[in-house]
């Protein structure tokens, strides 16, 4: 009996020895926290709109035949430069030879019936004069003389029609100065005149290849950033290192809608002076929204650092104290007096909130230091995007310590620092070390 009962007590006894083990393990202190820092540096910070787009012409004419045939002979191939007015293709008029014969031959027999009748119906009138023939017999030559001349006017307009064909439509012009992007026919090929259903493009032309537009898809949560006149610059996969740039010539309000995903396409104008853009090249395209130079730069994943070996409430404590850092001896008294009349957690958020308001109120003050900006698509210098954020740093006494700092534009990567006080060089926090 004692034996089974020695046997169940030794699991618990196991156990009982793992728990003390593992509590013996845990609670041993771990090492001081290692920090990975960076340094504020100063430099120039642009904030874009990334899209893509394809290069096209700004102007292209698509030539179709004026009347049916077999294509005779072809003057121009791809890439050619034109004139308005050369010959691009020509016709095989026979055919049309021999119908311009029947059609003359048509001509002088509606003309010579014509002729005859004039003088039937001149001889009409004589008679009547003299009241020899009836009023009707007068009208009806009268009729016959009109019938017979309107023929000759048919069969005359039926030969200019064959003489045009001849003469300007067998022959295929340039409508513009410009260049041969497309030939479409080649020699004995037959073609339809435009106005049939089965007419199609036999050459495509491009007014002008030195000025290009590239058509760009941008979404919807991003167009409203972009506008007339906007800088712009573009960079191609076959030309990698190079970058070209280019001016926002007008957004199209259709909207296209992909997938339930909305966006709207958005003309660019650049130049191709050099001929190294074709048309159907596809770019990446960056629209600048926002621009300052020789700012104040920071890493942007500093600011969303936040110690972990703190709790919320020393969090709150320390940036309060750093908040008051940047206000006057009047603001710095306001807001410790509301401070003091707000206990709880919450409350403290809400005096860090009044505190965050007053900087805000003098940021008109904090912007200066010799900061230049160039704004593209909005006035910054009207209503700058400024928010307060914190940056921690380990102070001179090696304690771990926070400031509070206006912050202006961001590229993703880096954000700029709007402040007074020259923080080039300071060494942040940038994430703790595993």
């Amino acid at each position: 009996m004692k034996k089974i009962l020695l046997n169940r007590k030794i699991p618990f006894i196991l156990c009982l020895f793992y728990i003390v083990l593992f509590v013996s393990c845990t609670g041993k202190k771990s090492g001081p926290t290692t920090y990975e820092f960076t340094n504020v540096r100063r430099g120039n910070l642009e904030r874009t709109v990334t899209s893509s787009g394809k290069i096209n012409p700004v102007s292209t004419v698509r030539v179709l035949p004026q009347m049916n045939g077999k294509v005779e002979k072809v003057y121009v191939d791809y890439n050619d430069e034109i004139k308005k007015g050369d010959i691009l293709a020509e016709l095989n008029t026979d055919m049309l030879k021999l119908k311009r014969e029947q059609q003359y031959a048509s001509v002088i027999k509606a003309r010579a019936n014509f002729e005859l009748q004039q003088i039937s119906y001149r001889n009409q009138l004589a008679l009547a004069e003299k009241n020899l023939i009836s009023e009707y017999e007068l009208k009806t030559s009268k009729t016959s003389l009109d019938g017979l001349q309107a023929d000759l006017a048919v069969a005359e307009a039926n030969f200019k029609v064959i003489e045009t064909e001849i003469n300007q439509y067998a022959y295929i012009t340039s409508p513009i100065d410009g260049i041969v992007l497309d030939r479409s026919i080649n020699e004995g090929d037959s073609v339809v005149d435009s106005s049939s259903n089965n007419a199609y493009s036999i050459f495509t032309l491009a007014e002008n290849l030195s000025e290009m537009q590239i058509e760009a898809s941008v979404g919807e949560l991003d167009v409203v950033a972009i506008q007339k006149g906007q800088k712009v610059r573009f960079s191609l996969e076959s030309m990698p290192g190079r970058v070209f740039p280019g001016v926002v010539e007008s957004l199209r309000m259709v909207p296209v809608i992909s997938n339930n995903v909305v966006s709207y396409t958005v003309i660019v104008k650049v130049e191709n002076e050099d001929g190294s853009l074709f048309p159907g090249m596809t770019c990446a395209v960056d629209f600048i929204v926002e621009q300052s130079e020789n700012v104040l730069l920071v890493s942007s994943a500093a600011l969303r650092y936040q110690p972990t070996g703190l709790n919320e409430e020393k969090i709150a404590e320390m940036v309060f104290e750093a908040g008051l850092a940047n206000l006057t001896s009047e603001q710095r008294r306001e807001a410790i007096e509301a401070r003091s009349r707000e206990q709880s957690s919450s409350q403290e958020r809400s005096a860090n909130t009044s505190i965050t308001s007053i900087m805000m109120g003098q940021s008109g003050r904090m912007m200066g230091g010799g900061r230049q900006m160039q704004s593209q698509g909005q006035n910054r210098a009207a209503s700058p995007a400024v928010v307060i954020r914190n940056l921690w740093y380990i102070g001179d006494d090696g304690k771990l310590a926070v400031m509070r700092v206006q912050t202006g534009i961001t590229s993703g990567s880096f954000t700029e620092i709007l402040e007074t006080e020259n923080l080039e060089g300071k060494q942040v926090i940038l994430r703790e070390r595993i």
